[in-house]
């Protein structure tokens, strides 16, 4: 299966795994924004929109019509390399944000959100600058090309509900630092995100659809309208709680990030860490996403 990242919009969700926003350092970005149930996710935040990367088909607006763009110039760069981490100009902390992301098929209707299918999944590295001051979590997202991770090992998705494949899924993630492997998230299972599968699916639309310009979000459906409706879009659905190791060490040139998303009836953490040691490859039920970093 191919897929064209670059003509999709892409997306992430914050607090998704309860504990992860404070562990970064976030959970004061958020203390004004309202959830309908203390465990609900945050917000969507966007990470890439490809302007004009579509028609005008799907969207309320008129074709060829001129409007000035809402969305920030930055996030029409895409940010996505699966093989390395170029380190922000000028900052101290970036830190791995390791996520299950699935690539969703859309229905659009009258420039809204109708219906998400999820077609594929994979390892993401919602990689992350840690910094006072930034108003909208985007701008501590893309800061430009190879500032995020997408692995190419993608797997099809058959049911999106505990039946499926997904709920044998854990997402694990390490640090590879001169050598030596690090487990920088802790290992998780992919069901046991606060939000999933039909919850997730729901609260989703309705965010891409209604979510407001307030606080930390962003009015996300006039950037998807501004990007032609895309008929596709990714969506790394929450960051995993840090280990200690994780949580106190940020990404330096030379080290490497790795996010790997394995079906638990197969393999353990351990073996997973061990692979990375010897070198060895993985099977075809393991999506990898490896990045080194460099300045």
């Amino acid at each position: 299966m191919n897929f064209d990242l670059t003509k999709m919009a892409t997306f992430g969700v914050a607090g998704n795994f309860t504990g992860h926003l404070e562990q970064a350092g976030e959970a004061s970005d958020f203390v004004n924004v309202k959830t309908k149930e203390a465990i609900a996710p945050k917000a969507m935040f966007p990470t890439y929109i490809p302007l004009n990367s579509n028609s005008d088909k799907n969207s309320p607006d008129t074709a060829g019509s001129c409007k000035e763009f809402s969305t920030p110039s930055f996030l029409s760069k895409f940010p996505f390399d699966e093989n390395k981490i170029i380190y922000p100009a000028g900052e101290q902390k970036i830190q791995l944000e390791p996520e299950c992301a699935i690539i969703f098929n859309v229905k659009w209707n009258n420039g809204k959100v109708e219906e998400l299918k999820p077609v594929v999944f994979g390892a993401s590295n919602d990689c992350s600058i840690r910094k006072e001051g930034a108003k909208k979590i985007s701008q501590k997202k893309n800061w430009g090309a190879s500032s995020k991770g997408f692995s190419s090992q993608l797997i099809p998705v058959d049911s999106f509900d505990s039946t499926g494949i997904l709920n044998r899924y854990r997402i694990a993630s390490f640090m590879i630092r001169e050598g030596e492997v690090f487990s920088y998230g802790e290992d998780s299972a992919v069901r046991d995100y606060s939000y999933i599968y039909g919850k997730l699916n729901d609260w989703m639309i309705e965010k891409l659809n209604g979510q407001q310009d307030e606080g930390p979000a962003e009015n996300i459906n006039s950037y998807l309208n501004e990007a032609g409706c895309p008929e596709q879009i990714m969506i790394s659905i929450g960051a995993t709680r840090y280990t200690e190791f994780g949580e106190t060490n940020f990404l330096n040139a030379g080290d490497e990030s790795v996010v790997v998303l394995y079906p638990e009836d197969r393999y353990t953490e351990n073996s997973i860490k061990e692979k990375l040691k010897s070198g060895t490859a993985f099977e075809s039920d393991v999506s990898v996403l490896r990045q080194k970093v460099i300045l």
